[in-house]
């Protein structure tokens, strides 16, 4: 089976510290990860890094099989993949929720009538609707995260980087979100400080550390 993603020996540093160190990860179609590691240990840059958002200074990045080294290589990749910042307002930049989740499925090449059907049907399914038409900016945090994550489902990704998903939400959303992305079949690396949510979402369970990836 071809892996979603291998990292073979990255290394990148940042203002002059060393962040990843020979990183190497694979990851299986459907398979789930959960990284944790202390802050700064470069989980984050390690999600931009498989989604082509920061270039490592060396080592080689394998999507679904094919190098990725351009932004040429990695926008056709990119379609695949739903990322989910550790801030919800970068995420966020529509006037109202509803054409924010419609912002993908348009990009996908959906007429407008298709697109924000689609994302109302996506927000009745994580409990949104009454959201459908408010600014996103007038969202609570816990809001805001949900929101964010209807605009990556909706889009039908194979693959799902979430970074710190459950950050700022209440029990009840938290689970609504816990059991939504249970359900989800595709791919799926995890960033979380939270020591239940791989045990939650089936993950396994890794740690990086010193720029290095190891079994959590």
């Amino acid at each position: 089976m071809t892996p979603a993603v291998e990292l073979d020996d990255i290394r990148l540093d940042r203002d002059g510290r060393r962040v990843l160190d020979g990183a190497r990860l694979r990851l299986l179609p459907g398979e789930r990860i959960a990284l944790s590691g202390a802050n700064g240990a470069g989980k984050t840059t390690l999600l931009r890094v498989i989604a082509g958002l920061t270039r490592p200074d060396s080592g080689a990045v394998r999507l679904d099989g094919r190098p990725c080294r351009t932004e040429a290589d990695f926008r056709p990749a990119r379609l695949g993949i739903g990322f989910l910042f550790q801030e919800s307002d970068d995420q966020l930049f529509c006037p109202t929720v509803v054409e924010d989740v419609a912002f993908g499925p348009l990009n996908q090449g959906l007429s407008y009538p298709d697109a924000r059907a689609r994302a109302e049907a996506m927000l009745a399914e994580l409990g949104l609707s009454t959201l459908a038409e408010r600014p996103p900016h007038h969202l609570s945090g816990g809001e805001k995260r949900l929101v964010c994550l209807a605009g990556l489902l909706v889009m039908e990704p194979r693959m799902l980087l979430l970074d710190e998903p459950t950050n700022g939400l209440d029990d009840a959303a938290e689970r609504l979100l816990v059991a939504r992305l249970d359900a989800f079949a595709g791919a799926m690396i995890v960033v979380t400080h939270d020591p239940a949510l791989p045990d939650r979402l089936g993950a396994r369970p890794l740690r990086l550390d010193g720029g290095c990836i190891a079994e959590g």
